[in-house]
């Protein structure tokens, strides 16, 4: 199969493009990116596994959290969301993710 159909399927999906620009910038925890995209934590994970599952994102367990990173491993996506971030100004819920993200801390694991 085209490495393109599976890759730009998950960039279809709002939720799992946020996830994937976010992660592009800095590793996070579940909470934090909960915190972020002000969605419920369950949904997040959710999305969380279907990226991990299709190799876009990595997991590392640190206690009892959960800290995801983009899967170097996976250049076409890197490449593709160096682009959505370069030109971030045309997608305003991006902004909004993106000042957020500066703020990742105030959603911290508990």
């Amino acid at each position: 199969m085209n490495p393109l159909v599976p890759c730009f399927k998950v960039l279809a999906d709002e939720t799992r493009l946020r996830i994937l620009v976010l992660l592009a910038q800095e590793n996070l925890y579940v909470c934090q990116l909960h915190g972020i995209l002000n969605l419920p934590q369950p949904k997040v994970s959710k999305h969380l596994a279907k990226l991990r599952d299709l190799g876009y994102v990595e997991v590392e367990r640190l206690e009892q959290f959960m800290l995801y990173r983009i899967n170097p491993k996976q250049p076409m996506m890197l490449d593709i969301l160096a682009y959505v971030i370069k030109h971030m100004d045309a997608y305003p819920q991006l902004q909004t993710d993106q000042a957020l993200l500066a703020r990742r801390d105030e959603f911290g694991c508990r």
